[in-house]
């Protein structure tokens, strides 16, 4: 099985309905953060990628279809080029928007402790592919958003480039796989009322350190 679909958009700019559309559409499971904590020996994986470390990307995604979200949107360029036949999805929305939706949920301080593992994969990944601390720095946070966005619009080959937006639906994702639209509405999902409730209740640790 190899990577059809490879997320550069960050978190929380509807991801995890992504996940849900491309798992409809391609018949297989999409990498997304949440599949990360089921699996702890990856939290090495992609702190050895944000060191800079050679990852064996095929591995890494073997068994999976698509890959969305943190932390593989940080490697788009890496994991592309590993899998050249797939197309680069580019989920993005305007960035006051996009703050005040990580601000209250993955950037949200937390009482529950983190697996120091957990910790070092965000502390790596951020340092090196974002900036660190984005949930103490707003502006900082916002700046690193804007740069990512651009980097994908200048950088990624305009063959494979798809840019969506949450409202933008089947559409765009199916007319660049060349499959039909489904006949059932665009899963809509993860609203920051329902990231909380979930984190809440013990079902996905945050990403905040």
């Amino acid at each position: 099985m190899s990577l059809k679909v490879i997320g550069s958009g960050m978190g929380r700019t509807g991801t995890n309905s992504l996940k849900l559309a491309l798992e409809k559409l391609l018949g297989g499971p999409c990498y997304h953060m949440i599949e990360v904590f089921p699996r702890p020996q990856h939290f090495g994986l992609w702190t050895a990628a944000g060191r800079g470390e050679k990852v064996d990307w095929h591995r890494l995604f073997d068994g999976f279809v698509a890959a969305v979200d943190w932390p593989a949107a940080a490697f788009w360029e890496e994991i592309s080029a590993a899998f050249p036949e797939a197309i680069i999805l580019h989920s993005e929305r305007e960035p006051e928007a996009w703050w005040k939706s990580a601000s209250e949920t993955i950037f949200k301080e937390r009482d529950a402790p983190r697996p120091p593992a957990m910790v070092e994969m965000i502390e790596s990944m951020f340092g090196s592919r974002f900036t660190p601390n984005p949930g103490k720095n707003k502006d900082a946070a916002i700046a690193a958003y804007k740069r990512n966005n651009a980097r994908v619009h200048a950088t990624a080959p305009k063959s494979r480039l798809v840019t969506w937006k949450p409202g933008d639906g089947w559409g765009p994702i199916c007319k660049a796989l060349n499959l039909p639209v489904p006949n059932e509405p665009f899963p809509h999902v993860n609203t920051t009322e329902e990231f909380n409730a979930r984190i809440a209740a013990g079902a996905m640790p945050s990403t905040k350190h």
